[in-house]
């Protein structure tokens, strides 16, 4: 049988190398969204080989289908309930023990699974020797070396997937027998559940049965619905209180000592592992980069030449179109008669929009930069070094990993913290995140940097973001002993290997977040900069940007709110309240206007602020209420109006007395 349209769903623990995968498969025809219900990223992705169409599913890491976070459920549901053609289960082949317990269930799920063993070249220089074709006659299932970043390997596992997804016959996968005693109470649950129930969701009576016995949460709540299931999860809570009198422990610890003793015995045959473990190039590297002493220091000197190449290497391509923006103001003001259609094109959009569209450059070479640091491994040292100070406020390192993705944006950041399975962690790690400088404040950072710290632009935009980190650690630690009191779940840091990373990946990660980016200037700040413009030249008969202008009114009434810390000109208060739609529209506020101004943008800041004004500005601009789409995402994260109200309050306020410590205290200092 021809298969015309295949469904394949990558799945596999975090950092296997699934998503180097994906792109391979899929390289620029992606789509990426969210899983219906749900706020947890979903990516598709689309190809054609062979005369066949194929949709490729990466589905959230997770490490077994006994799920804990909302990540693994969500992956869970899809392979159990969706149902895909075929499944390809990627896995680390440097660490096949910790990896191979996913594939055993997902066979025990009775799926169609291709088992990729990736980074099989890392395994290699480790000195293993791995059996492929030994493992897949033990299991049942095809067994394809590949290296990800190199696309060694792609081509084999589509054949392998056209070919699987066509089969119809009964496959001769490996069947895990779980002992006389524990298999007999399987499968007289199994047989219950066959008579009792009709099943939803695609479950079968076997695999179910096992759910039941490990005391899946999850499973054990969507079969509460069900008719009859009283009776069967009745049956189910007794069998686990004779079997776990019978070996002593917990049922689900017995199952997983089943399979952990099926997947020694297959490594023991199919893998032959060097007499003498060497160490490894990435163990020599953490022992420097995860130091006790030097991994902090080490962190921050990454981020600071990862600021400073980003200005140097982004400099002559701003002046570019800063350039080609003013040429085009002068040009449009000169072919449009004077009026306002002349200051609205001019004016508006062009000075407007223009003054955030050149900070392009910057913005898509840090993503590169941070991409790049991503899939080279180093990420996860950084939260691995970070995770005792992340202890001493009640979380461990892995909430350090949606802090670190806040500096590219604060909503798939909070979107992130789905991978705790604990609430409070969670609640917490959400809280704190905003503070996290993400990308769109970046251009204010640059804007700011340039007209008054000229010397020092990367000093400058090292420290906010420095001390967005430890305002985010210090009311963590205020918030877990007042608010959010509990203990953080206990988690074990994961290590991947270090990689080098693919200039396609990488490039790919950018482009997803810089067109964010680009998205937002062609339609929200476009949108934000005319209405700017237009309370700017209204009531009629005002000058252009004048303080009597409708925009004037409104910053000269919220003002003095912010006179104490050095910034009391009404068009820095009416910036600021632009910046709640996006942090960008700062800029393009500003940029309309002062657009008419000689000298161009940082020659009007310069008469409006001191550099010591300027930096209490950026501090607020760093500190005070995420934009509209974060408190959006709170919202639906924490299914409620009171954190997101609370976080749009609390980080206000921490804005206004840190920016208030910094402008006082410096002039107390000296600073002008």
């Amino acid at each position: 049988m021809t298969v015309k349209k295949i469904r394949i769903a990558l799945a596999g623990n975090p950092n296997v190398g699934k998503s180097v995968i994906f792109n391979a498969l899929t390289g620029g025809r992606q789509h990426v969204g969210n899983w219906p219900g749900k706020t947890v990223e979903k990516k598709e992705g689309t190809l054609k080989y062979k005369n066949h169409s194929f949709k490729v599913i990466d589905l959230p890491g997770t490490y077994s289908l006994t799920a804990y976070s909302i990540d693994e459920i969500v992956a869970r549901d899809y392979l159990v309930e969706e149902k895909p053609d075929v499944v390809i289960h990627v896995v680390d082949s440097t660490n096949l023990e910790r990896n191979l317990y996913l594939t055993i269930q997902l066979i025990e799920l009775g799926a169609k699974v291709i088992l990729a063993l990736n980074m099989s070249d890392l395994a290699e220089k480790k000195g293993l020797r791995i059996d492929e074709r030994h493992i897949s006659r033990l299991l049942g299932i095809p067994v394809i070396k590949t290296v990800a970043t190199k696309e060694k390997g792609v081509k084999k596992l589509l054949d392998k997937a056209i070919k699987l997804a066509g089969e119809t016959k009964e496959s001769k996968r490996k069947v895990l027998t779980y002992g006389k005693e524990l298999e007999e109470h399987i499968e007289e649950l199994r047989d219950c559940i066959s008579k009792k129930l009709e099943l939803p969701f695609g479950y079968t009576p076997k695999w179910t049965a096992l759910k039941l016995l490990e005391n899946d949460k999850e499973v054990i709540k969507k079969l509460k619905g069900v008719k009859n299931s009283a009776h069967v999860l009745k049956k189910a809570r007794e069998t686990r209180v004779h079997l776990q009198d019978v070996f002593g422990e917990d049922v689900d610890s017995s199952i997983a000592d089943a399979r952990y003793g099926l997947i020694a015995g297959l490594i023991k045959e199919s893998v032959k592992k060097p007499a003498v473990n060497r160490i490894s190039m990435s163990d020599q590297i953490d022992k420097v980069v995860t130091n006790k002493y030097l991994g902090i220091p080490i962190f921050l000197l990454a981020m600071f030449l990862m600021f400073q190449l980003t200005f140097e290497v982004s400099a002559p391509f701003m002046e570019l179109i800063d350039e080609f923006f003013g040429w085009l103001a002068q040009t449009a003001s000169a072919s449009i008669p004077a009026g306002w259609l002349s200051s609205l094109v001019s004016d508006g959009i062009i000075s407007g929009v223009g003054s955030v569209l050149i900070f392009i450059p910057p913005i898509f070479i840090l993503f590169l930069i941070i991409a790049l640091l991503e899939d080279s491994g180093y990420m996860a040292r950084a939260a691995f070094i970070m995770d005792k100070l992340m202890h001493k406020i009640g979380l461990h390192g892995k909430s350090f990993i949606p802090m670190i993705l806040g500096f590219g944006c604060n909503v798939p950041a909070i979107m992130a913290t789905r991978t705790l399975s604990n609430r409070k962690d969670r609640l917490l790690t959400i809280l704190i995140n905003p503070f996290m400088s993400c990308g769109a404040r970046l251009p204010v950072y640059i804007l700011f940097a340039a007209a008054f710290f000229p010397n020092n632009q990367g000093l400058v935009v090292f420290s906010l973001y420095i001390l967005g980190m430890m305002v985010a650690i210090i009311m963590g630690l205020i918030l877990s002993r007042t608010l959010l009191k509990g203990l953080s779940a206990p988690f074990v840091m994961e290590l991947p290997p270090y990689r080098v990373p693919t200039i396609k990946g990488a490039l790919i990660h950018m482009w997803e977040r810089g067109s964010l980016f680009l998205r937002k200037a062609g339609t929200i700040i476009f949108a934000a900069v005319v209405l700017v413009w237009a309370l700017s030249s209204f009531p009629a008969g005002v000058e252009y940007g004048a303080q009597e202008s409708y925009l004037g009114q409104v910053g000269t009434a919220i003002a003095p709110v912010f006179g104490p810390l050095g910034f009391g000109d009404w068009r820095a208060s009416v910036a600021l309240m632009t910046g709640f739609v996006a942090k960008e529209i700062v800029i393009g506020t500003f940029g309309t206007i002062y657009g008419v101004e000689e000298g161009g943008l940082e020659a009007a800041l310069q008469q409006h602020f001191t550099p010591l004004s300027a930096y209490s500005f950026l501090v607020f601009v760093l500190l005070y209420v995420p934009c509209m789409a974060v408190i959006a995402v709170i919202k639906r994260e924490t299914n409620s109006w009171k954190w997101p109200l609370f976080t749009a309050a609390y980080t206000t306020a921490v804005a206004w007395i840190v920016a208030f410590i910094v402008y006082q205290g410096g002039l107390l200092l000296g600073f002008v």
